[in-house]
């Protein structure tokens, strides 16, 4: 059995956009995230860091529509 990453971004240069993003998005929930591998976290932690992220996409796209 193959493990294939399915996270791919459709354009590569954001990469270090969206890391810096997901840095941000751990430090206001109080996660310590690290560069590299955080295959330490709780599968709480990783999702209080995803869910933040999508919360402040979410309020950036309202924001937008006004």
């Amino acid at each position: 059995m193959s493990s294939k990453n399915s996270n791919k971004l459709n354009i590569p240069e954001a990469r270090a956009a969206m890391d810096k993003f997901k840095m941000e998005a751990a430090n206001e929930v109080g996660v310590n995230l690290k560069e590299g591998y955080n295959g330490d976290l709780t599968s709480r932690e990783a999702g209080s860091v995803g869910g933040q992220m999508v919360k402040k996409m979410i309020e950036s796209y309202e924001n937008s529509m006004k």
